[in-house]
């Protein structure tokens, strides 16, 4: 799973309008802050979606106090979205992966205290490591 802080800017007479700092081009709206948000993890997965086809490295999600200088979003509202990328891309392929044991312990002991699946944190540690690595 990864988190990403969004930030919800409402204007009288308009729909929320969401933006995800740490994906530039992905926007979203609603007309309720529940339905602004549950779009938002759509067009997230969607956005995501695109980079991976693109092979492009995914960007990690900063923490929300890294974009609070921004001045852009001093009149929003924070919030955090989180999205399953474990399950973005097409299909999922079995592997076979061979782990020391005592890493595994300690995986396996990560993913449940977090609700997380031990694929999603491979993943996510993949994605991470492209991201800081494949330039």
């Amino acid at each position: 799973m990864m988190n990403f802080p969004v930030v919800v800017h409402k204007d009288p007479d308009s729909a929320y309008g969401v933006t995800i700092p740490d994906l530039p081009g992905c926007f979203s709206a609603g007309d309720t802050l529940d339905e602004a948000l549950e779009n938002t993890k759509e067009a997230i997965e969607c956005h995501i979606e695109g980079l991976l086809m693109d092979e492009v490295p995914l960007p990690i999600p900063q923490a929300i106090e890294k974009h609070y200088q921004n001045s852009d979003y001093s009149d929003g509202i924070w919030e955090s979205v989180c999205v399953d990328i474990s399950k973005i891309s097409g299909n999922l392929k079995p592997i076979e992966v061979t782990l020391p044991e005592k890493i595994l312990i300690q995986l396996d002991k990560y993913a449940k205290k977090n609700g997380d699946t031990r694929s999603s944190l491979l993943v996510q540690a993949t994605i991470e490591y492209l991201s800081v690595h494949a330039q």
